[in-house]
């Protein structure tokens, strides 16, 4: 193992449940988190809901599985193969990791668990500290899934010890010995895989982790982690990977000084090197990063790469809830004195108050370029809309706890800019989104986000007043990808909440975690 420090190195340092939407075309794979290592959350080929049968969907089935949750974390959304070569025949499998080092192989038209996985602990005791909601322990980072050149579907997973597992998504046996990846009892977010590397990023300092991004060479087997400084690297869907193998993560609760090799809250560009190691390449500092910093208003999602009209953008966001539309080929200007450029910057989306929980950007944006040639970016968002952010549509009731924006990405009068759209009505927490076949996928988690109280387990009794009581259910939504209209939504049918997690949409099936550990499954009935 080759581990390396980068000249910027610094000491400083879900929820169960699956929902899935189902018809009976099938359309194409789900292996990642957000959908491509660009993190975009554009589903190409995805055609079987639409805009004329969306409004058709019915509850399907729902199923339990026997997940364990650790703090208000347990089921993350799933991975999808449509065609893997089981040993009962050609299925269609989600795969589902938990927090406690598990994971499953679900019949995606049933239901039915064909395989289940537990990874045990090396090293650690039991399955590793629990230090709040913050630092849960076990597996914390969403696996990703590799189609094999025969066909084959190989699953990558970091169990909570620090080890990378590669398990057939056919049958939940071992492909390969278990290798150590990343810092035992840290908290990693999703895997990306892309070229030659696997990567993941470490937040909260949990287990002593030092603040990383960290890549794994599948070729090589070896290891390398770049510290830029600052503080925790959360971005949910992980690192996001460029089409030139660029990596990008955005860095929070550090000062920003970076003649003292201290880059909190910015956006940070780095590229292995002919030898495997990571190299930095540049980053992007908002003019008020420090006051950022100062307001715990932290670069806490996971940004997206789109190309259009021969441009590299990347769409960068946080919990200030504001917009940067960057430049990938001149990285916030490239100049080491500056680093604060951008093509544009928008207004506040929400946030007035600029409090550091229950409002801002947490869950990850979704971007695409339409059949009219337009490129959107869709930015779900907690707590009310801004009292400047005003586009032509707007529904009601208006967002107080949650919603979801649209923007354009057009030229006016010769520059970039981000143009307003359109708002959505309200949702409880409006978290990750997802778009395909010109409709935005969304929810409202129904999750308590106030950070004052102290939170505790499920299958412990619940302190008076904790966001765990207080959380309530989720919501689903299918809108109009044009105009923001709901189409459809789930209204109280889920009957739980979920923490952190995702949507995952695949050949006509929406999946989203409760807490509850229910399943639930909604689809268009014949």
């Amino acid at each position: 193992m080759n581990r390396t420090l980068n000249k910027f190195s610094t000491a400083a340092a879900l929820a169960a449940g699956t929902l899935c939407l189902v018809s009976s075309v099938i359309a194409a794979d789900y292996l990642t988190a957000g959908a491509d290592p660009e993190r975009t959350g554009w589903l190409k080929d995805e055609k079987v809901i639409s805009k004329a049968n969306a409004g058709q969907i019915k509850l399907l089935w729902k199923k339990t599985l026997p997940s364990t949750p650790r703090q208000m974390h347990n089921l993350f959304s799933p991975l999808v193969a449509q065609s893997v070569r089981t040993p009962s025949g050609t299925k269609e499998i989600a795969v589902v990791a938990g927090v406690s080092d598990d994971l499953w192989g679900l019949d995606a038209k049933s239901g039915d668990v064909l395989w289940s996985k537990h990874f045990p602990a090396v090293g650690l005791t039991g399955q590793g500290p629990q230090t709040g909601t913050l630092c849960p322990g076990g597996q914390t980072a969403v696996p990703t899934v590799q189609k094999m050149p025969d066909g084959t579907y190989k699953v990558w997973a970091l169990s909570g010890d620090g080890r990378l597992w590669q398990i057939d998504a056919a049958t939940g046996a071992e492909m390969a010995p278990p290798e150590k990846f990343a810092p035992p009892a840290g908290k990693a977010y999703a895997l990306n895989l892309a070229g030659d590397f696997i990567y993941t990023v470490q937040a909260q300092g949990c287990g002593g982790a030092t603040y990383q991004l960290d890549g794994y060479n599948i070729k090589t087997r070896r290891t390398t982690a770049l510290y830029p400084g600052g503080g925790g690297l959360w971005g949910r869907r992980g690192a996001m990977v460029d089409p030139e193998g660029r990596v990008y993560e955005g860095t929070g609760d550090g000062p920003y000084d970076p003649e003292h090799q201290e880059l909190g809250n910015v956006l940070f560009q780095a590229k292995p090197d002919a030898n495997g190691q990571l190299q930095m390449l540049g980053w992007f500092a908002p003019p008020n990063a420090n006051y950022e910093y100062k307001h715990d208003l932290d670069m806490n999602v996971t940004p997206l790469a789109l190309d259009f009209s021969g441009r590299k953008f990347l769409i960068g966001t946080g919990k200030e809830c504001r917009l940067w539309l960057l430049d990938r080929d001149n990285f916030g200007g490239g100049d080491f004195t500056k680093h604060r450029a951008t093509l544009d910057t928008s207004g506040l989306i929400c946030n007035d108050r600029q409090q550091y929980d229950a409002a801002g950007v947490w869950g990850s944006p979704a971007a695409y370029v339409n059949s009219r040639n337009e490129a959107w970016v869709y930015t779900p968002f907690w707590g009310p809309k801004s009292d400047t952010f005003n586009p032509a549509l707007t529904y009601k009731p208006e967002p107080v706890k949650g919603g979801v924006s649209a923007h354009t990405i057009s030229l006016v009068n010769g520059k970039w800019k981000l143009v307003p759209k359109w708002l959505s009505e309200d949702m409880n927490m409006g978290e990750e989104v997802l778009v395909a076949n010109g409709l935005v996928f969304a929810y409202g988690s129904g999750e308590n986000t106030n950070q004052a109280g102290v939170d505790s387990s499920w299958d412990k009794p619940a302190p008076q007043g904790s966001r765990i009581q207080k959380s309530t259910y989720a919501t689903l939504y299918v809108l109009d990808a044009d105009t923001g209209k709901t189409l459809w939504s789930s209204g109280k049918e889920i009957t739980s909440w979920n923490h952190f997690s995702g949507i995952t949409v695949a050949n006509g099936k929406i999946y989203l975690g409760t807490f509850d550990g229910t399943t639930w499954c909604f689809g268009i009935a014949k």
